[in-house]
């Protein structure tokens, strides 16, 4: 079998510290300590979010119009080229269907190197937050023809990857899911004294969403929902750790919230262990790390039914999955979490015995492997 050598390309690696550019990170980081040689290509901003893993070649790069914090490839210039020929992948490994993916994914077929893909982000969803409802059906017919020239889809969950088979997207999926560290995660981070630091009440419970603050992780129904339970004298505070365009619109709709901002490493660890409930209606995400770091912390979930949370919420056990079109459905499960301290903890221990199956040395020995036998499969021996 030829040496396997990766190529990585990615819309994120290193600008926005978000779950996909972390899960890539710790990917690269397990890749190159197997010894398996990895070159990173992706945007880059101005100055990196954290310090990135391996190797990385920058692409020229435009901020997205609508969403300034990210940006988006506009190609895949001769010197970005060269740096790969120069390297000489046995296999691409393509994380966003992009113009960089495009690219990629036209310069491999040209060369017979395999390609994989591992699907991230339900970008077709994306549309009818931002009043452009109309253009899913053709973002899905590109997302078919695009993963459709891929030998193998990794989407983050076997919900998600049931989701892909069924729209005919992809029949050579094989579930890449996500772990959690949680010895950093963890009940034992619950820390009175830092919730007191923000005026919360030792008998009060807190509510916690976690992520960015953007239309498409449904912060609208958020702001409705936590309205509703103030209406209804269910006592309790919000706690958002995060940032985001919303983030003035949401300060404004719910004045006593918290704000703290975007939570990394061990404050993270201690926001999640010190609030109660995680509540987290995003429909797009295919997996949701957020989700299962505030399980491995001792949260119960009221989530959407999304393909995600479907794989890691185990109703009436560690949480509660509901529509996104059903408000009070929401605001009926938050409520009965808040006034019940027993339900709360008896979910949470289980939310964190469920997350403890989440390993990660496991999950990446699983995608090597996979990898491997790509190769295997094609008997590729060529190089870039």
């Amino acid at each position: 079998m030829p040496e396997l050598r990766v190529a990585l390309f990615t819309g994120n690696y290193d600008y926005i510290k978000d779950g996909v550019a972390l899960t890539l990170n710790r990917l690269v980081a397990f890749l190159i300590k197997r010894g398996v040689p990895v070159l990173v290509f992706a945007p880059t901003g101005p100055k990196p979010a954290f310090q990135s893993a391996g190797d990385l070649v920058s692409v020229p790069s435009m901020a997205i119009p609508t969403r300034s914090e990210y940006r988006i490839a506009l190609g895949f210039p001769g010197a970005a080229r060269a740096k790969l020929q120069a390297f000489r992948p046995t296999l691409f490994h393509i994380a966003v269907p992009d113009v960089l993916g495009y690219k990629a994914l036209k310069f491999a077929r040209r060369k017979g190197i395999p390609v994989v893909a591992s699907f991230h982000t339900r970008y077709d969803t994306y549309f009818r937050f931002y009043g452009l409802g109309f253009l899913e059906r053709m973002a899905t017919g590109y997302l078919r023809w695009f993963y459709q020239r891929c030998l193998r889809v990794y989407p983050p969950s076997e919900s998600m990857a049931e989701i892909i088979r069924q729209e005919g997207i992809s029949q050579a999926v094989e579930v890449w899911a996500r772990g959690v560290d949680s010895d950093m995660f963890n009940p034992s981070k619950r820390d009175l004294v830092w919730r007191r630091a923000l005026g919360i009440a030792d008998d009060e419970v807190v509510i916690n969403f976690t992520g960015r603050l953007v239309k498409e992780k449904n912060t609208d129904l958020v702001v409705r929902v936590l309205n509703i339970m103030k209406q209804l004298g269910i006592r309790f505070r919000a706690l958002f750790a995060g940032d985001g365009p919303e983030l003035a619109t949401m300060k404004t709709a719910l004045p006593d919230a918290l704000f703290p901002g975007f939570l990394h490493g061990d404050d993270l660890a201690q926001a999640y262990a010190s609030s109660d409930i995680f509540f987290f209606p995003s429909e797009s995400e295919t997996f949701g790390n957020v989700t299962l770091e505030a399980m491995a912390s001792g949260l119960p979930a009221v989530n959407a039914i999304a393909s995600g949370s479907n794989s890691l919420v185990v109703p009436g056990e560690t949480g509660y999955l509901e529509s996104a079109r059903d408000d009070q459905a929401f605001v009926t499960r938050l409520s009965d979490l808040v006034k019940d301290a027993e339900l709360r903890q008896s979910m949470g221990a289980k939310a964190r015995e469920r997350a403890l199956t989440f390993s990660w040395d496991s999950i990446l020995s699983g995608l090597l492997a996979s990898y491997r036998e790509v190769l295997a499969e094609t008997g590729h021996g060529r190089r870039a």
